[in-house]
């Protein structure tokens, strides 16, 4: 029998004597939830956040969750059956706030797209907005070449990675993830640095004509989970604390 599927749970922070919000955190590629460590640091301090319960975990690949088993694609059936069968094991009885970053918008959006009536808000850090016409532009395909250089010459090994590969091909380069992302009926807000030479922001004014549920939030950074933009998630997430969203 095949063993059910499931993340590492790697934090589960409440302030506060009961939970009225739970976020759950889902990191990027070539990297594990301690993306999130100086976010939740952060969060912890905010005496506005009480009440918020924040989770993170690793995805299957990365951290403390599976790695390099033959069994498993590293793709969209096993990430997201892997994040809902996790989202349950949490028993949560408040609303649910996606939150991803770089590899972890395409996985949530593809969650809250599979299982809208469980997500109350999206929110989506750096996230990678491709379109068909990227994908026909040579200099799109030479821009992904440039970018696992650039993961190679941190840690050559992960090009090797069987989940590595995987998310690349069967995740970020799937053509379908514009069209997901632009039908979505949950209220989404995309938070990304104006300084981010990875996730092609020329498509976002675009996106937004498509869709009247995503708005967009610019900060001055580059791609990383900087602290400009988890003061943007912060303030979101109280104005869904106080019931002030949209």
């Amino acid at each position: 029998m095949k063993n059910k599927l499931t993340l590492a749970k790697t934090s589960d922070l409440l302030s506060g004597d009961s939970a009225s919000l739970t976020v759950v955190m889902i990191h990027g590629i070539a990297s594990d939830s301690h993306t999130y460590d100086s976010a939740l640091k952060h969060f912890k301090e905010d005496a506005g956040l009480k009440g918020v319960r924040f989770v993170t975990f690793d995805l299957l690949g990365a951290g403390k969750s599976l790695k390099d088993d033959e069994n498993l694609n590293y793709d969209y059936d096993d990430q997201v059956e892997a994040l809902n069968n996790a989202i349950d094991e949490l028993g949560i009885d408040t609303p649910l706030v996606l939150v991803g970053h770089s590899l972890g918008t395409f996985i949530v959006t593809r969650y809250t797209s599979i299982y809208p009536d469980k997500v109350s808000e999206l929110i989506l850090l750096s996230p990678p907005i491709f379109t068909k016409r990227d994908f026909a532009n040579p200099a799109f395909a030479a821009g992904i070449e440039g970018f696992k250089q650039m993961v190679g010459a941190k840690a050559p090994e992960i090009l090797k990675e069987k989940s590595f590969i995987n998310s690349m091909d069967k995740i970020v380069l799937d053509q379908t993830n514009f069209d997901v992302l632009a039908g979505l009926t949950t209220p989404t807000t995309l938070i990304f640095g104006n300084g981010d030479q990875l996730i092609a922001s020329y498509n976002v004014p675009y996106l937004l004509k498509q869709n009247d549920n995503i708005t967009a939030i610019e900060t001055e950074s580059k791609h990383g989970v900087t602290h400009d933009k988890y003061e943007k998630l912060a303030s979101i997430l109280k104005k869904i604390l106080k019931g002030d969203v949209a």
